[in-house]
């Protein structure tokens, strides 16, 4: 069974919501930790989230949620994107855990409040039915996150050119998709990102 390690880029700076986003509250929680909740109940080797070192409230935040399989990474220069946060954590990855070539790593962003175990355990079994494969998940017709990567492409991400993000790999890799529409019900929304507080409020009911 291949060992998967889930990359949580949560440097930026919520320019589109005016305020911290991943601090903001839900059902009593910050948003971070349904987040984290949800890579949790996966089953994730290990959660790596990534953190800019001068945002100490949200690394604060993760700290306390006092779970065992986070690691927290703060590059001492602040990732300029999301892909260099995810670079910074397939380093820290490959500098703690020994991924072998069986071994994936599962992407999505970080302000996904209804991010799917079920769906992040789909992917993982197809790619443990099929090794190698890149694998995406499928509602509605439509491609979303999170996204498997087999653990051979993290040379290829760290290669990947300034303009270029791991949607070139998406599309130039063998590619499996996983079709959710059967055991997704109509009120679910788990590829839905938070960026406005018109998205925030329309989660919340306000």
């Amino acid at each position: 069974m291949s060992r998967a390690f889930a990359i949580v880029p949560a440097a930026g700076h919520s320019v589109r919501m005016g305020q911290p986003k991943l601090l903001l509250p839900l059902e009593g929680r910050p948003l971070i930790a349904h987040v984290l909740d949800a890579w949790r109940r996966s089953g994730m080797e290990r959660i790596v989230v990534v953190v800019r070192a001068d945002d100490a409230t949200l690394a604060a935040a993760v700290h306390a949620l006092a779970i065992p399989q986070v690691d927290l990474v703060q590059p001492e220069v602040p990732p300029p994107d999301m892909k260099a946060s995810i670079q910074a954590a397939l380093r820290h990855i490959a500098g703690t855990s020994s991924p072998t070539p069986d071994d994936c790593f599962v992407v999505a962003p970080a302000d996904m409040p209804q991010l799917s175990p079920a769906i992040i355990q789909a992917l993982r079994n197809e790619y443990n039915r099929e090794p190698g494969r890149i694998v995406v998940p499928l509602a509605g017709g439509r491609r979303g996150h999170p996204v498997l990567f087999p653990w051979p492409l993290a040379g290829k991400v760290h290669a990947l050119g300034q303009e270029e993000g791991l949607d070139m790999l998406v599309k130039q890799g063998s590619l499996a998709e996983v079709d959710c529409d059967g055991w997704i019900s109509r009120n679910e929304t788990p590829f839905t990102d938070i960026d406005t507080p018109e998205e925030y409020r329309r989660l919340t009911g306000e």
